[in-house]
């Protein structure tokens, strides 16, 4: 990070209501001394084999073959969505699937609505504006952009960046739900109303719905603002510097 980069970092932090930054080395190497407790009590790495289980309490969850990793499964179901023609939205004008990015054994995940134009073309979640401040989001709190991974409830851009209908979510949340199982984050942060509708199952509004957490599937749930909405209403920085900071409470518990 040059100073120019360092000095808008900043900036972007002083907006949000960050009053210093954590410099104990044990918030960035985490996850180094959580494998190393957790091969101090004999327990397997976490790229050692996994089965996704099934579940009564929860939609989505099904029998899964055996993977030697989480990269490993998550590139199964990525080769299973292949060229998707299973909703309309193939017919409509997307460029591509975009699938997910980040870290397969992320304890920290986001999750968005659907992908916009830049992502259409790049084949990337969050990449456009919106992206740039999610990214300056995380970095608030002392993570980078590859310490986490970043999805969307559905892989296919809606025309005209609409919300995704009904039909359409309900073909492609299974592929959300297996990446959710395989990653197995501690933390979700649900990105705007209609990612956390969706995850929820609920029709409350994102203002009644952040602040709190959630139980989902094996972990918390967070919801708070969309980083387009942030752009348009920038004051709403200091609610999601709130959420961000529940967030890494709940990360270093």
């Amino acid at each position: 990070m040059n100073r120019e980069q360092l000095i808008e970092h900043l900036k972007f932090a002083a907006e949000l209501g960050v009053e210093g930054v954590s410099r104990d080395p044990k918030w960035r190497n985490r996850t180094e001394d959580e494998l190393a407790l957790r091969q101090a009590h004999g327990e397997p790495d976490s790229a050692a084999a996994l089965v996704l289980s099934s579940s009564k309490d929860e939609p989505g969850h099904a029998s899964a073959p055996l993977y030697h990793s989480s990269e490993e499964a998550l590139v199964a179901v990525r080769t299973d969505i292949g060229d998707c023609t299973r909703c309309k939205l193939h017919t409509l004008g997307r460029r591509q699937i975009v699938f997910g990015v980040g870290n397969p054994n992320a304890d920290l995940m986001f999750v968005g609505e659907a992908p916009g134009a830049d992502e259409d073309i790049q084949g990337i979640p969050f990449v456009g504006r919106a992206g740039q401040l999610l990214t300056k989001i995380i970095e608030a709190i002392d993570l980078k952009r590859e310490d986490v991974y970043i999805a969307n409830v559905i892989k296919c851009r809606p025309p005209g960046n609409r919300n995704p209908e009904q039909d359409e979510v309900e073909t492609c949340e299974p592929f959300l739900f297996q990446q959710v199982d395989i990653i197995k984050p501690k933390v979700i942060v649900a990105l705007g109303t209609f990612a956390a509708r969706a995850l929820l199952r609920t029709l409350d509004p994102i203002s009644r719905l952040r602040g709190r957490v959630y139980d989902y599937r094996g972990a918390k749930l967070i919801p708070t603002f969309h980083p387009a909405y942030l752009l348009r209403n920038p004051s709403s920085k200091r609610e999601v510097w709130e959420d961000m900071k529940l967030v890494r409470r709940l990360l270093q518990s």
